[in-house]
């Protein structure tokens, strides 16, 4: 099976360069349901001129919908993946189950595809997401190749993996930190990026280290894995 490649993308120049330089398919977020709230993303005309664009040149497009919403959220939810199966999107990339549920119930025609938020990091993970009818689950960052491989060949399901960009210093982007110090949480696309400031170690009075970039981590870059992947 041919690997897939599949470009995040935030505006229209970029999902345009993307698919005219060789991507299977494109991810890409509208301006409700999305996590990445302060990135430029699209609005419902361009969601449907980008689908349009891309199907005339066999390339797919997913719409991220990967945010936990609120109760109060779940006719405008409804609303929402009602216009992406109008016009045609290949799938929605879910954080949330009950907007899974509400996908699944009445909008057949999504497929479904399980955010890393829901941090899939074993073989149960991935068997119960697809009990649930999701056709893709994007696997958690912190996986290692066996890891990856064992679940690729126990679970029947598609198997996408970051293999480039930041990594969260939680778990698959579980982290509360920035909500619970600004107010702005990354489950809600509103990540203030904590992790990347400056912090110093402590041990009671005693400074052990001043001022560092303490919780920051490096980049993924797996360029040379991608043959074994």
């Amino acid at each position: 099976m041919k690997a897939e490649l599949l470009a995040p993308v935030g505006k229209m120049e970029n999902a345009i360069a993307a698919v005219e330089n060789g991507a299977d398919a494109l991810f890409v977020g509208g301006k409700l349901f999305n996590a990445r709230q302060y990135a430029d993303n699209f609005t419902d005309d361009e969601l449907e001129e980008i689908v349009h664009y891309a199907k005339l040149r066999g390339v797919r497009v997913y719409v991220t919908v990967n945010i936990l919403i609120k109760e109060t959220e779940v006719q405008g939810v409804y609303e929402y993946l009602k216009y992406l199966e109008e016009i045609g999107v290949h799938s929605i990339i879910v954080q949330d189950l009950g907007v899974a549920a509400i996908a699944r119930e009445h909008f057949p025609k999504l497929r479904l595809h399980a955010s890393t938020q829901l941090s899939a990091h074993s073989i149960e993970d991935v068997m119960f997401l697809k009990s649930l009818g999701f056709k893709r689950v994007v696997l958690a960052r912190e996986l290692g190749l066996k890891e990856i491989e064992k679940i690729v060949k126990t679970c029947g399901v598609e198997i996408e993996t970051f293999v480039h960009g930041a990594l969260c210093y939680s778990y698959s982007g579980q982290c509360l930190m920035s909500s619970l110090i600004g107010g702005r949480s990354g489950n809600r696309g509103r990540c203030a990026q904590t992790c990347r400031m400056k912090y110093s170690l402590m041990d009671e009075d005693k400074t052990l280290v001043k001022e560092a970039y303490l919780l920051s981590l490096k980049d993924i870059c797996s360029i040379e894995f991608i043959p074994d992947l």
